[in-house]
């Protein structure tokens, strides 16, 4: 992908703030805003808002939340690379783990780190990532440097999916949607009914899903599926 090099100390940086919560996009927002060398060209709540701020602005640097209310921060990393966008993405967490750092950049994310980051930090990054450099792990890369990085991480993060090489979807067609009503607090006989499926055949996609995630109950899986961005509490696929 050809991306245009920025040096922040001649030019502006151009960003735009994706995040579903008002109060922390809004503080990142005004602490950017702050720098003198960015400029911010729009804010959104939703995958699909942020995509189109990409298309039609192609801003420098997008912000992107991993855990938004319709595609994931992954996912729509994962098209803005297909569609080959000039705009380079760092995800932010509320959860930061190896695990969603690996799968982050094999999406096309060029940074990746924790909402608790301080401000200063933050700014640090945003120019490192226009720079060309990479963020993740605490660290900044080079393109080499992170495809080695990648490998050694890989094999640990793999192991979670059961479609290798998707990172996006960690579970089947399935197996997401049960896991969908298993977020919004549904039952299996409920799950059942709605999908039209057997009650068998929900527990059986629950006791893979548990397998999967490597964890024992249904409040683990809906907590691990959270923290990943997998699901949102505000989900409505169904």
């Amino acid at each position: 992908m050809n991306h245009k090099e920025l040096s922040p100390k001649s030019a502006h940086i151009t960003l735009i703030v994706i995040d579903d919560h008002p109060l922390f996009r809004q503080g990142v927002v005004e602490t950017l805003s702050l720098e003198k060398d960015a400029r911010i060209l729009g804010q959104a709540d939703n995958g699909a808002d942020a995509l189109k701020l990409m298309r039609e602005k192609k801003p420098d640097i997008a912000l992107l939340d991993v855990n938004l209310p319709d595609m994931n921060g992954q996912q729509v990393t994962h098209q803005a690379a297909r569609e080959k966008l000039s705009t380079r993405v760092i995800l932010m967490t509320g959860y930061d783990d190896i695990e969603q750092a690996v799968h982050a950049a094999r999406a096309g994310a060029r940074g990746f780190c924790s909402k608790s980051i301080e401000a200063r930090r933050l700014a640090q990054i945003v120019r490192e990532v226009a720079a060309g450099k990479f963020f993740f792990d605490g660290k900044s890369f080079t393109r080499h440097e992170l495809d080695f990085w990648i490998d050694e991480n890989t094999a640990a993060a793999q192991r979670l999916y059961s479609e290798p090489g998707t990172p996006y979807r960690p579970l089947s067609e399935r197996e997401m949607e049960v896991l969908d009503c298993v977020v919004r607090g549904m039952s299996n006989k409920e799950i059942a009914a709605l999908l039209h499926i057997s009650h068998q055949t929900v527990k059986n996609h629950v006791t893979s899903i548990l397998r999967k995630f490597g964890v024992e109950d249904r409040t683990q899986a809906v907590v691990f599926a959270l923290k990943r961005g997998w699901v949102s509490l505000n989900d409505k696929h169904i």
